[in-house]
């Protein structure tokens, strides 16, 4: 079963033409990475998934939405079944690792406490921070920072994450740790796309991979 569906779609940013006639098939359980050098529009292919960034031209589904004519009002609906891992954190700076997580829970319609506070042990536990939740984000290193994010990106036990370079701020070692937990997350059933433009991690950790060049996406298989 297809959760993205993506048939001829043309992707630009403002006048410019980031990626156009992609065609992509994504589907259950999968684990795919997106690679590309820096610029080639990763993050622009995955900014529409969330609908961060419209398509022009073509037809393109994401977990049953048409992500060419979804209304405003959807897009909340869409979001909380979509896990989202930034390069660059976005942690917020003025609140601990627990906090951080409860405001997720609760601008996503939890509202009992005990129901939040249960889901958060469950995260950080299944992330390896389950003594980190009083910590400030300036108190973690870079790897500890970004399992708190794909512990944020879980919270609703997403159908999809979409990891956009997740491993470009972390050393080698700490990067595989990281790819080794989204693994182990597509295992409990969340589809996962992963782009990077770090190669050796496909060696590493083989599994189907999308290439982004020349405005297209290439090569598109295992």
């Amino acid at each position: 079963m297809s959760l993205i569906s993506y048939h001829s779609v043309d992707i630009h940013q403002q006048e410019a033409i980031v990626l156009e006639n992609v065609n992509l098939e994504i589907g259950e359980g999968e684990f795919v990475y997106l690679i590309g050098p820096v610029g080639s529009g990763k993050s622009s292919l995955l900014k529409t998934m969330y609908a961060e960034l419209d398509i022009h031209g073509g037809q393109a589904e994401v977990l049953g939405y048409d992500m060419r004519h979804i209304r405003r009002s959807q897009i909340p609906a869409l979001r909380k079944r979509i896990g989202i891992v930034f390069q660059d954190f976005q942690l917020l700076i003025d609140r601990n690792v627990h906090d951080n997580l409860d405001f997720v829970l609760r601008a996503t319609g939890w509202k009992e406490r005990s129901q939040r506070e249960h889901r958060i042990v469950e995260v950080l536990e299944q992330v390896g921070m389950e003594t980190k939740g009083y910590k400030m984000p300036h108190e973690l290193s870079g790897g500890e920072q970004q399992r708190i994010v794909i512990a944020r990106a879980i919270l609703n036990k997403p159908d999809i994450i979409l990891a956009d370079e997740p491993t470009g701020n972390l050393d080698g070692e700490t990067g595989k740790r990281i790819v080794e937990l989204l693994r182990s997350i597509r295992d409990t059933g969340s589809t996962v796309l992963m782009s990077t433009h770090n190669l050796s991690l496909l060696d590493i950790y083989p599994a189907r991979a999308c290439r982004c060049e020349n405005h297209s996406v290439v090569d598109c298989q295992s």
